[in-house]
């Protein structure tokens, strides 16, 4: 990554690593194809204090690997699937800067590569800021 992202609203993002490249022989989960994305973006975000860097063990996504989130307070949740392993990571960089650059989380349509127009997985509402006791309409 070029350019730190901002640290008032760090992105958390969350990346599957036990995600298996479809046909992908069963491996020790360090060779798993979520685990070599995860270790890609761990290098590519070394030292940037504007993204936590998550690992998370199952994202329940397995017919859509690779799995990763974007999340931010306040701000959209994001789950993108069908992500290629190998060339990928270049890819949720740039959407990092996308989602971290929206005052919502909401990355303009004309703006997301075909990966991310197609990968889209679930789209969450920001949580509330303070818990509310009133049932949903």
């Amino acid at each position: 990554m070029n350019e730190p992202l901002p640290i008032s609203q760090p992105t958390r993002l969350m990346v599957c690593t036990t995600c298996r490249a479809e046909g992908e022989p069963s491996q020790p989960a360090e060779a798993r194809a979520g685990a070599r994305l995860f270790n890609f973006l761990a290098a590519a975000t070394a030292g940037d204090a504007g993204i936590e860097l998550v690992g998370v063990e199952c994202l329940s996504v397995c017919k859509r690997p690779c799995t990763v989130g974007l999340a931010a307070p306040g701000k959209w949740t994001y789950i993108y699937g069908d992500l290629p392993a190998e060339t990928a990571g270049p890819i949720v960089l740039d959407a990092i800067k996308l989602y971290a650059a929206a005052p919502d989380g909401l990355i303009p349509w004309k703006l997301r590569v075909d990966a991310i127009k197609k990968g889209v997985v679930a789209r969450l509402p920001p949580a509330p800021a303070t818990p509310t006791l009133e049932p949903a309409r």
